[in-house]
């Protein structure tokens, strides 16, 4: 991990700070580093340096704990409740830093009528994506039926006071899509420290705070089969935006795609979108929304992709298909500008 001033902010992994023309001689820091399985940019804007490298320090020394806390697969409070969680109906104590992420994580469950789903971890394994390499197995599709229907469920964990159980010992928790909470950890922090414009990148989840001197932070969108940015949008102060993409974790197996994003209804991974992009609304979860909404509305599909984003009250919302065709709302045109020419571009109310 290290950290630089930063003269011009550059292109990262799905989403990031493009060139801004005329920004040669302003205060930007900026520190990088590998957390939650992916790369992490914390920008801030405005500060001395030797502030702002205290600041961003603190940010990712946060970020490395709650990695600790909320890791999979690797020893952790997470690990150590799924394995409370598989016994049920035993009881466990847990981790304070868990509740308000199960909390927030079972609130979006209920929204998404339960396409967004952290419970699924035993299916998320199955099909190797609990692990730093995917391998290009398919896995017997009776265990995946077994899982099904079982139906874990976010609603099957019950935290009572400091103890908690699973009503449903086919629970097994795994927050990989749930990153964007750390985004709201961090940006709490930087606002109570005074700090006025920071940009937070977790992997091309992104959050911004204020401006980029007297303009708005400005940040690309990945073409999902292509090198660099499809389009790019002004993010506005408080909002956060985040990508969903089956380019992200994936395997090819009989020239099929088999994407990170799993279907609970089916068990199978997501067919038939690239990519689905959102911009969260300002709020107190504002980056953990820009996560947990794009998942069901990758889920739904070209069908009922605008349904799902009412669920999840996104307002922006770009779903890329399979022929690299886009839909998005009209809210979410009038923000884009979009760098490639001959796109077939659906916009839907």
């Amino acid at each position: 991990m290290t950290g630089r001033v930063a003269r011009i902010a550059r292109l990262s992994v799905l989403l990031a700070v493009l060139p801004l023309a005329g920004c040669g001689k302003e205060p930007l820091y900026q520190q990088q580093g590998y957390v939650f399985g992916t790369l992490v940019e914390v920008s801030v804007y405005g500060e001395s340096t030797a502030r702002a490298q205290r600041l961003t320090g603190q940010v990712f020394r946060d970020f490395d704990r709650m990695q600790h806390t909320l890791h999979a697969w690797r020893p952790s409070a997470l690990t150590r409740m799924n394995a409370v969680l598989a016994s049920s109906p035993a009881e466990g104590r847990i981790d304070p830093a868990l509740v308000p992420v199960i909390r927030g994580a079972t609130r979006f469950y209920r929204m998404s009528g339960g396409l967004f789903n952290p419970a699924i971890g035993k299916l998320i394994k199955l099909w190797g994506f609990e692990s730093d390499q995917a391998a290009a197995v398919r896995p017997d599709p009776k265990q995946i039926e077994r899982l099904v229907r079982a139906a874990p469920k976010m609603t099957d964990v019950v935290i009572d006071g400091d103890g908690f159980y699973s009503k449903n010992p086919q629970v097994q928790l795994d927050f990989g899509g749930y990153k964007g909470y750390a985004l709201d950890l961090a940006a709490a922090y930087l606002r109570s420290q005074g700090v006025k414009a920071a940009l937070l990148n977790i992997g091309g989840n992104i959050m911004a705070i204020g401006r980029h001197g007297d303009r708005p932070w400005h940040v690309g969108i990945r073409d999902p089969r292509g090198p660099g940015a499809i389009a790019t949008l002004d993010l506005r102060d408080g909002e956060a935006i985040g990508t969903s993409g089956d380019y992200q974790r994936y395997f090819m197996l009989d020239g099929v795609r088999y994407c990170h994003v799993i279907d609970p209804r089916t068990g199978y991974p997501a067919q038939g979108v690239r990519s689905v992009t959102v911009v969260a609304p300002p709020g107190p979860l504002a980056g953990a929304l820009s996560d947990a909404a794009s998942k069901p509305i990758f889920i739904s599909g070209v069908k009922d992709w605008r349904q799902a984003a009412r669920d999840m009250q996104v307002r922006d919302a770009m779903l890329i298909d399979r022929r690299g065709e886009i839909y998005l709302t009209a809210s979410m045109r009038k923000r884009l500008h979009f760098l490639e020419k001959g796109l077939i571009v659906h916009e839907v109310p």
